[in-house]
């Protein structure tokens, strides 16, 4: 039997724990840039409020890695890095721009949505592995995943997309 036949739920939950840790720490990485680059002053509140809590899902995560006697870990997250490189995209060629705000909130949100994903599918995978302390510590991230995202539509519904349209 080959080796990669034998991989079962826990390897995936494994596996998935490292993409996420990528993530979250390329995310860690690229907020301040986000930030830097708004030009509403709540976006850049924002992107500042969820730097501190991208950082808290990390401290999250690592506990996750000590719950399950494995050493936190990072493997490379190709679908990451194309929704960071699209932020960069908007960044370079909207720089400027009345739009920049609605394309780096675009940007924001669907970072959010990947999250909210991987989050959601690792509790389920959690929840059926039987790891309590997991679960709680990756649903307690889903939550605030989805809060940002609401936030984030909020922002765009109240002033950014109006801004970016009135140009």
């Amino acid at each position: 039997m080959s080796t990669k036949s034998s991989k079962g739920l826990n390897e995936l939950f494994h596996d998935t724990l490292k993409d996420i840790y990528f993530a979250e720490k390329k995310i860690l990485a690229t907020l301040p840039k986000m930030a830097k680059a708004a030009q509403s002053p709540d976006l850049k509140a924002a992107f500042e409020k969820h730097r501190g809590e991208t950082q808290e899902h990390v401290a999250r995560l690592e506990q996750v890695f000590e719950a399950i006697g494995e050493k936190p870990a990072a493997k490379n997250c190709p679908a990451i890095m194309g929704i960071i490189d699209e932020g960069a995209e908007i960044m370079e060629e909207y720089k400027g721009s009345p739009a920049l705000d609605a394309g780096l909130l675009a940007a924001a949100q669907a970072v959010e949505h990947y999250e909210i994903s991987r989050y959601g599918t690792m509790r389920t995978w959690a929840s059926e592995l039987g790891l309590t302390e997991a679960v709680s510590l990756l649903d307690l991230t889903l939550s605030e995943e989805k809060e940002t995202d609401e936030a984030l539509s909020e922002l765009a519904e109240a002033s950014v997309n109006i801004a970016a349209e009135a140009a």
